[in-house]
């Protein structure tokens, strides 16, 4: 039978999760039409062979070198047989049937295109990370002079963490996290799949834009839940590290170069504040860490042309992959 969905994970080491994650799936959901697309970035841990052994129905794509994220998964989609795409994090366990909930969505409120998971804590409250607005000049100077962590709850002055957002509703959004995420293949194709320039963060919220912009409308699916670990892989300090090198890659793509350096200085100016408060106050060392690493974050991702090419492991020994994402990279495309 012809899968309707196609369940891409990325893996990198994170052997025990993804064993997990990939059995709470099949627990869950045992009547759905979906295959499973493992593609493993180099793991050292045994991952690949762990989830080639206990799921010999999944396929595993082992790549010859971690090429992050979105490189990753646009490998997976290029082997794609459904009429979905579901990216799933490997640090989650399913609540229920969430590829029933997110199908019967799909048939319930079709034409969106791109329909987001809500993702929970381990006390089951959701984390608020799922959905997210796009990141503005306001944004970067609420972050800058601590506004937004003075106010999180403000619509105001937390405008990206949508803070008043009720998300045990059908409600529309601006952008959403590729933890669990279900994208229509044709539209996923038609953008290019993630653009390849982001190693790891942004790239989901760069998809959601360039999808809006052609007609997509990115909606939550609250009855879709998963229970995310979050950060297995990451430290507190390399995880804010990469998340800025995100940031700073999606400037330097959409927006103009005026704005974009303008976003820098205002995100050199927000780290820089709160490392010289945890020097103060002996607190949340990881700032001063992020701060001696400034050179690295405000470099951004290498641009795509300056990237290798993605290479697959076979049992003959390494070749090429597709061209992992055409997203066009320049031009300023407002706020995000």
């Amino acid at each position: 039978m012809k899968p309707l969905v196609s369940v891409v994970v990325v893996s990198y080491q994170t052997r025990e999760l993804i064993l997990t994650a990939l059995t709470g799936l099949g627990t869950a959901c045992p009547g759905e039409p979906y295959e499973v697309i493992v593609v493993d970035n180099n793991s050292t841990d045994g991952s690949a062979a762990a989830v080639a052994a206990a799921f010999p129905e999944a396929q595993v794509v082992r790549l010859a070198r971690n090429v992050g994220f979105g490189r990753a998964v646009n490998v997976g989609a290029a082997r794609a047989r459904g009429d979905w795409l579901m990216l799933l994090n490997p640090d989650t366990e399913p609540v229920g049937n969430v590829i029933g909930e997110l199908l019967a969505f799909t048939r319930e409120h079709p034409g969106h295109g791109v329909y987001a998971g809500r993702t929970l804590g381990a006390d089951g409250a959701d984390d608020g990370h799922s959905v997210f607005g796009p990141p503005s000049l306001w944004t970067l100077t609420c972050f800058a002079t601590g506004l937004s962590k003075l106010f999180p709850r403000s619509r105001l002055f937390n405008r990206e963490a949508l803070p008043w957002l009720d998300r045990s509703t059908l409600v529309r959004v601006p952008a959403a996290s590729g933890c669990l995420l279900l994208v229509r293949r044709t539209l996923f194709a038609q953008l290019g799949g993630f653009t390849p320039d982001y190693f790891m963060y942004s790239e989901d919220l760069d998809l959601c834009l360039r999808a809006t912009a052609i007609g997509a409308r990115p909606v939550l699916v609250p009855t879709a839940r998963v229970v995310h670990v979050g950060g297995a892989a990451s430290t507190s300090a390399g995880k804010r590290v990469m998340l800025l090198r995100g940031q700073v890659t999606f400037q330097r793509l959409r927006w103009s170069r005026s704005r974009a350096v303008l976003g820098r200085t205002l995100l050199r100016l927000g780290i820089a504040l709160r490392a010289l408060g945890s020097r103060v106050t002996g607190r949340a060392g990881y700032w001063r860490e992020v701060w001696r690493q400034r050179r690295v974050w405000l470099a951004g991702w290498p641009p795509a042309a300056e990237l290798g090419p993605v290479e697959i492991d076979e049992p003959g020994g390494s070749v090429s992959a597709p061209p992992t994402g055409s997203a066009p990279a320049s031009g300023a495309r407002g706020a995000a």
